[in-house]
């Protein structure tokens, strides 16, 4: 039920992120309504979301009647009775729709069209992300007007913060009888990094002038060689790989060189040589392999995560998130829960194996990797840890890990290579079955159980391509593959 709006009452939904300043964007709105002689109330209800935590901001605004008598206010928004939804994310956009707080012939939407992905989302054995578009077509049936942009992307061009990008929005939305210019001085007032909010909120202001922008979806920029190892490899591309195929290998080989050396990006393009010359026009079975190839052999063991999570440039990106000063200290702390079989699939393979292989020693050593702990990865000790366990690198050709994945590889793509010359289809999708490994820990072990069988079944009984694309899908679409299960049992 929408209720007709009031004049004299104003009311509006705010729907943030935690450390996106929701709070502070609810105050500047009720110093904006003061000022002009309204009164305002604000209030928030915290909730739980799947990124960094979701809360609802609400402020009510009333224009005084003369009467002398304070009007009762509500202490959080009601489907059907809220007049601006300003939303800072498209995910909570949606959120604002389904709990029918933006209605078709009452509310201004002022929404951001980027995504912060849940962990629901991330998780997912499959493509898991949520349908942007379906979002932004609901937002324009199901709101008096819509005012849509990315306001990270506008975030970052400003150099200022989210919630003034926000305010600067509901401002140029003309959602509320205010001069601009008071909008200006709630900013001023308040003192805080105001010429950087200043130009947030002018950001905002004029974005809010053109019409809705659609997302734009990440294009990564082919590598360019900077080595000379890596423009000899970059040359082997296009000598000996066919067109469709070089823009993933050249992702492949950067990928490789930056994740081992030179010689384990040649290896990739050996191993792909080997698929390339048993394809043909218009050469799909090689360009997926160059990419799914990649990513096998890039797999994630704890050299990789050690090296990740101490970049300077991973830490220079979270600076820049959390828009810390320069004067500013930041601390980063991760969870982190190795468990004692990948700590052993660290080491050389005969010691990881020989400690696998023992159930007095599992035993004896598993109980020191039975919880995950806080590491401060800024802090000296920790940091100083996780370097070390990176430069490791070196001798991950001799650990456990390492001879397990080549074993695999290796395995992944005779199956490919036997099945091209008889059916280019069923090899096409069979490389494609790559899909399901990744991660690490519990996700990584699922997800090649469920690859393990597909491959046991084809070997079984030949399927067709149709159907091992169908079994891929089951085994993709939950966590728990209970869809596929059933579907080998049947």
């Amino acid at each position: 039920m929408t209720t007709a709006p009031n004049q004299n009452r104003l009311t509006i939904a705010i729907l943030a992120l935690g450390g996106q300043g929701g709070g502070v964007l609810a105050d500047w709105i009720q110093e904006v309504a003061r000022a002009e002689g309204w009164m305002a109330q604000g209030t928030s209800v915290p909730g739980v979301a799947q990124r960094t935590g979701s809360t609802v901001y609400y402020v009510e605004l009333a224009k005084p009647d003369g009467s002398g008598r304070l009007p009762v206010m509500a202490q959080m928004p009601m489907p059907g009775d809220v007049d601006v939804v300003v939303a800072s994310e498209l995910m909570e956009t949606g959120r604002a729709l389904l709990r029918g707080f933006s209605t078709a012939h009452r509310t201004t939407l002022v929404g951001s069209t980027h995504r912060i992905y849940a962990i629901g989302e991330k998780q997912a054995m499959g493509d898991g992300r949520g349908n942007g578009e379906k979002i932004i077509e609901a937002a324009h049936q199901r709101s008096k007007r819509f005012v849509g942009f990315d306001m990270e992307a506008a975030t970052e061009r400003s150099g200022s913060v989210i919630s003034a990008i926000m305010f600067g929005a509901l401002a140029g939305s003309g959602a509320l009888p205010f001069p601009t210019e008071t909008f200006r001085k709630a900013i001023e007032h308040s003192g805080i990094a105001v010429k950087s909010n200043l130009n947030g909120f002018q950001e905002g202001f004029d974005q809010a002038q053109a019409p809705v922008a659609m997302p734009v979806e990440d294009v990564h920029e082919v590598p360019v060689p900077t080595t000379v190892r890596g423009r000899e490899l970059a040359a082997r591309i296009t000598a000996a790989l066919p067109v469709p195929a070089h823009v993933n290998a050249l992702h492949g080989v950067a990928r490789l060189m930056d994740y081992q050396d030179g010689d384990y990006a040649a290896l990739y393009l050996d191993r792909l040589e080997t698929v390339a010359a048993l394809d043909a026009a218009p050469f799909e079975m090689t360009a997926e392999t160059a990419r799914h190839l990649a990513l096998w052999m890039g797999y994630e063991d704890t050299i990789r995560v050690a090296d990740l999570k101490t970049r300077g440039s991973r830490i220079a990106r979270v600076r820049g998130e959390v828009k810390a000063q320069d004067d500013q200290i930041l601390s980063i702390t991760e969870f982190m829960h190795p468990r004692l079989q990948e700590v052993c699939e660290t080491l050389p393979a005969g010691i990881g194996r020989k400690i696998l292989g023992s159930n007095r020693m599992t035993d004896l050593l598993g109980r020191f990797f039975t919880q995950g702990r806080h590491v401060e990865t800024t802090g000296l000790r920790w940091f100083l840890a996780l370097r070390a366990l990176a430069k490791m690198r070196g001798m991950r050709p001799r650990s456990l890990r390492y001879v397990e994945e080549q074993e695999r590889i290796e395995g992944w793509l005779e199956l490919v290579r036997s099945q091209a010359p008889l059916d280019l289809g069923v090899a096409l999708e069979l490389v494609k079955c790559q899909r399901l490994i990744k991660g690490y820990g519990d996700t990584f072990e699922r997800g090649l159980a469920n690859y393990e069988r597909i491959v046991a079944e084809h070997r079984r009984s030949p399927r067709g391509a149709g159907e091992i694309r169908r079994l891929r899908d089951l085994a993709l679409a939950d966590d728990k593959s209970v869809a596929f299960v059933e579907a080998l049992a049947g």
